[in-house]
């Protein structure tokens, strides 16, 4: 497969330009998500100033203390309704997001474990005598490697569901309890 410096070197420029295009995926996956979550907040944030409003105007012409507490009873419903849509539409952004980091660091891995191992395959058929060593040390390189990539892409992935873990604690405390 690999008998030239040529052949390296290709497969090697290869490999780096699709670390390249993983990390561009990934980089254009979290600005989307991120623009999906100041969307969300931007849409939350208006549609709670304006029910505010609207809960201030209905307290404002109040005509007695138990009238203002009904407005603002009444209004304590739909507040906590909302906070739990906010929330599962935050966790669906993020799970996507998450999904899309597996999917993509998977697909890298499987890929450039392909190929590499190819590479050491061919590498070690066509040692010459004496180059062993040499061959080990290459080899101990890229395994040295793989576990890094490993460790960021499981370090990754265990934030992203530790973020999901804390939205849905925070969905719990706001959704409503049936009684």
């Amino acid at each position: 497969m690999f008998t030239s410096p040529e052949q390296f070197a290709a497969t090697t420029k290869a490999l780096f330009e699709f670390q390249l295009e993983t990390f561009n995926t990934l980089t254009t996956k979290a600005v989307q998500g991120v623009e999906q979550v100041v969307a969300l907040n931007m849409a939350t944030a208006k549609t709670s100033v304006e029910e505010q409003l609207a809960a201030g105007k209905e307290i404002s012409v109040a005509r007695d203390p138990k009238a203002v507490l009904a407005v603002a009873a009444a209004k304590v419903q739909p507040g906590i309704a909302n906070a739990a849509a906010y929330n599962e539409q935050l966790g669906g952004i993020i799970a996507e997001i998450r999904e899309e980091f597996t999917r993509a660091a998977d697909a890298h891995m499987t890929e450039a474990k392909s190929t590499l191992s190819a590479l050491i395959c061919d590498v070690t058929k066509n040692v010459r005598p004496g180059s062993e060593n040499a061959v080990q040390i290459v080899k101990q390189a890229i395994d040295n490697a793989f576990a890094g990539y490993e460790q960021v892409t499981n370090a990754t992935r265990q934030a992203v569901a530790n973020v999901e873990a804390q939205i849905a604690k925070a969905a719990a405390t706001v959704t409503p309890t049936q009684k």
